[in-house]
């Protein structure tokens, strides 16, 4: 049974409207001012408000936008019981956030398909909600199976720490390290395009292929060729229309050396230097296309000697597109300035930097996944 509440400090038509309407049905509560209507309204939680436009003390119009403005009468339909019948009176009354108007003098079919259509709406609200909460849930329950295949963070020989926040929608971030052998350790990073699942499942695919090395005929100590044969095993066309960029590292630990491929990716960022205030500052990148999109793309490797007192930083566009105060994007640079004033603690590096995005960020939800890794080598 549906609960209506009439708020109305004219006892006549409160009864009127208590008696007509409980006799088509419903349950209807009432309050004889607007400061017992919205307590009454938070504790019943009513489908619809028929709240009496002039009143002592709170107005109906006050009655409206206090009510509006609570998350738990987000469905609720409000209408405005008035005889003002101007064009800027409705406006006024629509501003104020109401659904619907009931003239004075009150006419009663109009007012039972009023009521009626009002119903229909708090009840399709109420399905949409249940809806929107139920994809929600699955949602955040994709995002937790995602990080449940992220890996541990890594201690020795080479220290490796993530971090790993999925934006207010599932995302496409992921990565992995792992030992190819005892000498050569793999690193990747990789962000499909969009979001949703249909971002997510191409990424789960990419990293399930990778770990378990199931792809054929592919060396998967040369960086390269396991982009190149990421790109014709996920071909945009016929593979959900997606592309992904991504950032493959293999470091060997005996001779300190990096090899390294990227398709469309942002470059690593590699930190060297014991002083803060003297480091030096370089970017790891390739040329080469997103994987996914032409067939014909190539792919090239790089090589970078690995010094003493370095750490490496590898990451997706999330951690930098981020809306400062001002209205101007925080960019790759001022990520950059941000790790480097961090990259001397030995340890909470990321969580530091991490902090500072969501301060600048206004500590409200990522628009985009947040992936960052800091492999440290000395």
């Amino acid at each position: 049974m549906f609960k209506i509440l009439v708020i109305d400090d004219d006892v006549a038509i409160l009864e009127l409207l208590k008696r007509t309407l409980k006799k088509q049905g419903y349950d209807v509560s009432v309050a004889n001012n607007g400061e017992e209507g919205i307590e009454q309204a938070k504790h019943l939680r009513p489908a619809l408000i028929i709240c009496d436009w002039i009143m002592p003390k709170l107005t109906g119009i006050e009655v409206c936008r206090q009510v509006k403005a609570t998350s738990e009468l987000s469905t609720t339909q409000f209408f405005l019981l008035t005889s003002l019948g101007s064009v800027s009176d409705r406006v006024t009354g629509l501003d104020a956030g109401a659904d619907d108007f009931i003239s004075k003098p009150i006419e009663m079919n109009e007012l039972y398909a009023r009521v009626r259509a009002g119903l229909r709406l708090h009840q399709l609200s109420q399905d949409l909600q249940t809806q929107k909460q139920r994809i929600e849930a699955e949602l955040a329950e994709a995002a937790e199976y995602v990080r449940s295949l992220l890996p541990e963070p890594l201690n020795e020989p080479i220290k490796i720490d993530a971090k790993f926040i999925p934006s207010r929608q599932l995302g496409g971030d992921s990565f992995d390290y792992s030992w190819l052998d005892s000498d050569h350790l793999s690193i990747y990073l990789l962000d499909t395009s969009g979001h949703g699942l249909r971002a997510a499942l191409p990424s789960v695919s990419v990293l399930n292929l990778l770990r378990s090395r199931a792809i054929p005929n592919i060396d998967y100590y040369q960086p390269s060729n396991v982009l190149k044969a990421l790109n014709t095993t996920f071909q945009m066309t016929y593979k959900n229309d997606k592309y992904f960029t991504i950032w493959y590292g293999v470091y060997q630990l005996s001779t300190r050396q990096l090899l390294y491929s990227s398709a469309g990716h942002p470059p690593a960022i590699l930190l060297t230097g014991k002083d803060e205030k003297d480091i030096k500052i370089e970017r790891l990148k390739t040329r080469g296309m997103p994987v996914g999109m032409f067939l014909e793309a190539e792919y090239m490797d790089a090589i970078h000697e690995i010094e003493e007192f370095s750490n490496l930083y590898i990451f997706s566009d999330g951690v930098y597109e981020i809306n400062q105060p001002d209205h101007t994007m925080l960019g790759l640079e001022g990520f950059i300035s941000i790790l480097t004033e961090y990259n001397h603690l030995q340890d909470h590096t990321l969580e530091e930097v991490l902090n500072t995005i969501k301060r600048i960020n206004s500590y409200n939800p990522f628009d985009d996944d947040f992936s960052l890794l800091k492999v440290s080598f000395s």
